[in-house]
Formats: structure tokens, C-alpha cells, sequence
């Protein structure tokens, strides 16, 4: 059965690029050798794989890269160190605007 990958790279300028692909190690070897010069990866050399998750399902992995790549940093990084307990606490609106602080306005 195939499996889909969704990662995360570390670029060299600390941004981060998120992906999927269904063979890892040639998708590594395409961003660390700049196969495609037009790619983001292509101009931050070297990159580091920081983040994977494997899927079954392809939609079920798109879904997910998409997910990721809308997400704020701080949202990566604690995926990226396996605190998947934190983004509950990372996606609470904090903005003075909020419903939530609706009372202290």
C-alpha cells in the first residue's frame, strides 16, 4: 500500500516549508539538490527535515499539508517537537476583538 508524507523543512534563513509526497527520500534529495531552481527550498540551502507525519489516504494528507501551511509558527514548532497538546492552547483568539473578551472591553 502507498503511503503520503507530509513534512516539514527547516530552511537555512529559519523559515519553515511544508510539503507532501508520497516518496520522502526523493522529495529530500529534489530540495537539497535545488531540482527545481524555481522552488522555494531552491534559494534557502540547506534544508532540514524537522517534521513528518504518513498517511493511507492522499485526500487524508492534502488536507492535512493544507491545515499545516495556513498555521502560525509557533503551531509548526509544536508539532515539530511532538507537543501536539499545545496547539489547543496556540489556536484560542486572543485578540481584544474576540467573543471571548467580550467583557473586558
Amino acid at each position: 500500500m502507498k503511503t503520503y508524507t507530509v513534512y516539514i523543512l527547516k530552511c537555512a534563513d529559519n523559515s519553515y516549508y511544508t510539503g507532501v509526497t508520497n516518496d520522502i527520500d526523493r522529495r529530500l534529495y529534489e530540495h537539497e539538490n535545488a531540482i527545481s531552481p524555481s522552488c522555494y527550498t531552491a534559494r534557502k540551502r540547506p534544508v532540514i527535515l524537522v517534521f513528518c507525519e504518513h498517511f493511507e489516504d492522499i485526500n487524508d494528507a492534502i488536507e492535512f499539508e493544507k491545515q499545516v501551511k495556513g498555521w502560525t509558527r509557533k503551531k509548526k514548532e509544536a508539532i515539530i517537537s511532538e507537543n501536539w497538546d499545545k496547539l489547543k492552547e496556540l489556536s484560542v483568539c486572543k485578540n481584544i476583538t474576540s467573543h471571548t473578551n467580550f467583557d473586558k472591553l
